[in-house]
């Protein structure tokens, strides 16, 4: 089976590639590098450097590789900077995953898998979140990926494209041979935040509420780990290769961990202690974002293998020590 991945060489695009190679797929990996990193894409997957708006360029590449699906990851993913640059969002997530979309079109290629996030739901009335929650998102990253969301639900509806629309929770850890992990530049997700913090690359933490209607005060988030995030999406995978029904599935433990929660097992894990401050809410932090991760697992048969918080950070700290990128 012929799958191209775009965005490949970013954080859970690569470890989901590492899955997929490992399972015999003949993988193709397209990324522009922008925030990918080759080093993180095996040695032997084909790797092409190719931004998704450069409509003629996929289009050779993909008459050329005759892809059997595609797994799209490709986008930007900073909340903060997607409030300050909408519109570089708009035409990188939108525009590019429509430039995509064409291409498959042309070159007859009908399965994507699709990397949303729970940012689609906003505040959501509902915690646990089902899949059946309102779409209300409440920055410009969230409303990007609910409208290629709807983008790929009239495709579906009407036309002949499948797709699976995964809505993820937090991402964290990373795969235990340490070969690949978290790298963002600049990093705003909290555990390699407080990971670099107990490596002494940072000064402190921060600490954003502890007034929030959560056992200790803290915002409360689910934390899925990157590999059974990737296996979700090999499950997924096959769904489409086996002639399912488009569908959108939630991806999280259904339980979460609160900020205070992380730094204390940072501190645990590592054998390290460090500087916390508490600073004032940040304007649009949910106290509680849970998944209710029920639908997944009872259609893909999906079951997680690394759902506890000392795995993640074990995991997420194996990585920081001797990261490669």
């Amino acid at each position: 089976m012929r799958i191209a991945v775009t965005g490949g060489a970013g954080y859970i695009g690569s470890h989901t590639v590492k899955l997929l190679n490992e399972k015999g797929f003949n993988v193709l990996v397209i990324d522009n590098l922008f925030n990918g990193h080759r080093k993180a894409v095996p040695d032997d997957v084909t790797f092409i450097k190719c931004d998704i708006n450069d409509t003629e360029n996929l289009k050779k590449i993909f008459n050329e590789f005759k892809p059997e699906a595609v797994i799209h990851f490709a986008a930007f993913i900073e909340v903060g900077e997607s409030t300050k640059n909408p519109l570089t969002f708009y035409l990188n997530n939108v525009s590019g995953t429509l430039s995509l979309l064409s291409v498959m079109e042309q070159t007859a290629v009908n399965k994507i898998i699709f990397s949303s996030t729970a940012a689609v739901y906003g505040n959501p009335k509902t915690v646990p979140i089902p899949e059946i929650e309102p779409i209300k998102p409440i920055n410009p990253y969230g409303q990007t990926k609910a409208t290629v969301e709807n983008v790929l639900n009239d495709l579906s509806q009407f036309g002949n494209l499948r797709y699976v629309s995964l809505r993820y929770f937090n991402a964290a850890g990373a795969d235990p041979s340490g070969l690949i992990g978290e790298s963002h530049h600049p990093e705003t997700h909290l555990i390699p935040l407080v990971l670099k913090t107990a490596k002494g690359e940072r000064e402190n933490i921060s600490i954003f509420g502890t007034d929030y209607p959560t056992p200790d005060g803290t915002c409360i988030r689910d934390y899925i780990h990157v590999n059974d995030l990737a296996r979700a999406h090999l499950l997924a995978l096959e769904y489409l290769l086996s002639d399912g029904e488009s569908e959108v599935f939630n991806c999280g433990y259904g339980k979460g961990y609160s900020v205070r929660e992380i730094i204390e097992t940072v501190k645990k894990i590592t054998g390290r202690n460090f500087k916390v401050i508490e600073e004032e809410r940040r304007q649009g932090d949910p106290a509680v974002l849970v998944a209710d991760p029920s639908k997944l697992k009872k259609t893909l048969n999906w079951n997680p293998e690394f759902d506890e918080l000392d795995i993640i950070i074990k995991t997420a700290w194996n990585w920081e020590l001797n990261r490669r990128f």
